[in-house]
């Protein structure tokens, strides 16, 4: 996928004057930024500037924001230009948000996707994929779990209608717990198909999820 010149994300880079690895980070961005992969390039020397870090709660270097993308640690050019092209894509996003929870980066992955919520259709590809590994469920769970503002869960329930046709009992009883979660009316009638399921398990998440919406609306 190749973006256009305005979709091109912005990158900061956090660094430090003794730091070992923040160069390749450096000459890494700086290269993309030539090619005008990145739009433009933000960079704070965090021994001058403490207060940079400070405000992200950065507490090591090379620290670098690509576009929604954080990344700690070194990263090799071809990795940041990895990230770079995949930006301003859903599956970019959704290997980030794997990534992550492989890496034990959950409240990370909260934060991220409660201040930017407009990401979290994201999640999408990785419930419907069989493959996705359990500790990656387990971890959208949580993130699920934490999203403050119901309405922005709300705005998935046309993603988990269609998974609530799955074949894969699973992914339906997944998205039988999720769509309860958003406290919307609008999950009422994916929830009472689900009353119809061929699973026992999955008509008992279904009409606890009904309970909860009557007692959200109560």
């Amino acid at each position: 996928m190749t973006n256009s010149p305005s979709d091109n994300p912005d990158a900061e880079l956090l660094l430090a004057t003794h730091c070992a690895h923040c160069s390749v980070v450096l000459e890494g961005l700086s290269q993309l930024v030539k090619e005008g992969l990145i739009g433009h390039l933000a960079i704070t020397n965090i021994v001058a500037r403490p207060e940079r870090a400070q405000e992200l709660n950065v507490r090591s270097v090379p620290w670098t924001r690509l576009g929604p993308f954080m990344l700690e640690g070194q990263h090799s050019p071809d990795e940041l230009r990895k990230w770079a092209q995949r930006a301003n894509s859903i599956e970019g996003m959704s290997e980030y948000i794997a990534e992550e929870l492989k890496q034990g980066h959950l409240n990370k992955l909260i934060k991220i996707l409660n201040n930017a919520p407009q990401q979290l259709r994201a999640v999408i590809p990785l419930l419907e994929d069989e493959d996705t590994e359990m500790q990656v469920r387990i971890g959208i769970d949580a993130i699920l779990e934490s999203i403050e503002n119901k309405a922005d869960l709300a705005r998935l329930i046309p993603d988990f209608s269609r998974l609530a046709s799955h074949k894969n009992p699973r992914i339906r009883t997944d998205v039988g717990y999720y769509l309860a979660l958003t406290d919307s009316p609008e999950a009422i009638p994916v929830l009472k198909k689900l009353l119809e399921d061929e699973s026992e398990e999955i008509r008992e998440i279904a009409r606890e999820g009904l309970e909860r919406l009557a007692e959200a609306k109560a």
